[in-house]
């Protein structure tokens, strides 16, 4: 399944918003040194029941808006 994702860094909560097909995930972390992406990572892995593995961002590493699919 490949998601559009925008993330939004430096928030208070880990938090999920689906607008338009398109998964609004703000994180915690800072975007630096890649931590605000594994942190969309785990996000993503605890909401869709899956390992941390099986979440790849395919683009976008260093930009908010991400294609990220979800493995089976």
């Amino acid at each position: 399944m490949l998601l559009n994702v925008i993330v939004k860094t430096n928030s208070r909560t880990n938090t999920i918003q689906i607008v338009n097909g398109i998964y609004n995930v703000s994180v915690k972390s800072k975007p630096q040194d890649g931590k605000a992406n594994e942190d969309l990572i785990e996000v993503l892995s605890e909401y869709f029941s899956v390992a941390k593995s099986k979440v790849v961002i395919k683009r976008g590493l260093t930009t908010q808006h991400k294609s990220v699919e979800i493995l089976k």
